[in-house]
C-alpha cells in the first residue's frame, strides 16, 4: 500500500513541478519584455525566482517518492 501512496505523490509532485516550470518561462519572458514597465518586469524576475525555487523542491520530492515506491 505504501508503494501506491509513493507512486501517486509521485505523480503529483511531478505535476507540480512541471507547473512550476511552465510559470517560470512565462514569468522570465515578461521580465524580458521590454515593452513591460519597469515594476511588472521586476516583479517577473521575482516570481520566476520563486517559481525555480518550486520546481527544484518539488522535482526533489518526486525523485525522493519515486526511489521510495521502489522498495
Amino acid at each position: 500500500m505504501e508503494t501506491v501512496k509513493n507512486a501517486a505523490n509521485y505523480v503529483a509532485e511531478t505535476v507540480q513541478g512541471t507547473g512550476a516550470q511552465a510559470s517560470k518561462e512565462a514569468n522570465k519572458n515578461v521580465a524580458k519584455d521590454n515593452d513591460a514597465n519597469v515594476t511588472t518586469r521586476a516583479s517577473a524576475a521575482k516570481d520566476a525566482a520563486v517559481d525555480k525555487k518550486d520546481e527544484f523542491t518539488h522535482n526533489t520530492k518526486a525523485d525522493v517518492h519515486k526511489e521510495a515506491s521502489k522498495n
